[in-house]
């Protein structure tokens, strides 16, 4: 096969468009001339190498040639697989050998002026600030319910945004993103998809940022780990004994007894009823159950003496 440009870009066979492009930005900047001046005769062979790897392996048609008949076939320039299929056959196709400095000023947005003792103006900037630099976070909320914080989800997304292919030409693609949700989360939580955002020459793409946000729900409200719930009912049975009825975010329905005599501060604890704790969703918080008393609008004089007689007999 020759050489094995899956060895020089130090990836896999499987290595996919973002996998080459790190790798050769990475050995590019480690190898280029200008950046070994005490060993610039080495530099040049190896930057020449590398490029060679990235130029085939990031090209399709290139690379299934390479895949099939190595180093060897690629100087036949051997037609792709289904090349055939295209008018003229293999007396269309011919490859176009990119040389090292092009494909590093391409990928680095980069210009190589020789003065006649192999100095250039842009190359200190690009050096000085490698790695290149990166665009600033895109972030987007991502509206959940509170059902989808208690019981965990799958969000899915459409992005558009612009790609970079190998020869600098720009286009605009579609793609969903999956955000799994899981349960516990709690609101300004980050979701990030690393170098998503969009492709610009010389510049690495944003990461892509969903922050949760929490949507306010009819009946619960969440404090920490702790749901609240707040439940009417009439000063007969703050006094006497209470049943409250609770539905839970996961469609359960609670019976809970409260034998104690209810005051306007007082709180039921239903332990182990809350939120999912987000490192051990198998543990959950505390469903606190508060109470909006109903008083009598007014009483008659025989209820007045009533309640006065069962209080002054307690």
């Amino acid at each position: 096969m020759g050489v094995d440009y899956y060895k020089v870009l130090q990836v896999d066979r499987n290595a996919k468009d973002e996998d080459l492009k790190k790798a050769y930005r990475k050995l590019a900047m480690k190898w280029h001339p200008d950046k070994n001046p005490n060993s610039k005769k080495e530099a040049e062979s190896k930057f020449k190498q590398i490029s060679e790897a990235y130029d085939v392996l990031s090209d399709p048609q290139k690379r299934a040639i390479y895949d099939q008949d190595g180093e060897e076939g690629l100087n036949r320039q051997a037609p792709p697989p289904g090349a055939g299929d295209f008018p003229g056959g293999e007396a269309s196709f011919r490859f176009n050998r990119r040389s090292a400095d092009d494909i590093f000023s391409e990928f680095f947005n980069y210009s190589r002026a020789f003065d006649g003792d192999s100095r250039f103006p842009f190359g200190e900037d690009v050096f000085s600030n490698a790695p290149p630099r990166k665009a600033a976070p895109v972030e987007t909320q991502l509206p959940c319910s509170l059902e989808d914080l208690y019981k965990g989800t799958t969000k899915k997304m459409k992005i558009s945004r612009d790609v970079i292919d190998s020869f600098g030409r720009s286009s605009t693609v579609e793609e969903i993103m999956a955000i799994v949700i899981k349960p516990g989360w709690k609101k300004g939580t980050k979701i990030t998809f690393p170098e998503k955002g969009n492709e610009q020459r010389g510049i690495i793409p944003s990461d892509l940022v969903f922050i949760v946000d929490e949507k306010p729900h009819a009946v619960f409200k969440r404090d920490g780990n702790d749901l609240v719930i707040t439940q009417k009912i009439p000063l007969v049975e703050a006094l006497t004994g209470y049943t409250a009825q609770v539905t839970t975010l996961d469609g359960r329905t609670l019976t809970v007894a409260v034998n104690n005599v209810i005051s306007p501060s007082y709180e039921e604890v239903v332990k182990g009823e809350g939120m999912p704790i987000p490192k051990d969703p198998s543990k959950k918080g505390n469903l606190r159950i508060k109470f909006n008393i109903r008083f009598p609008s007014r009483l008659t004089t025989e209820q007045k003496a009533g309640i006065k007689r069962m209080f002054s007999s307690s």
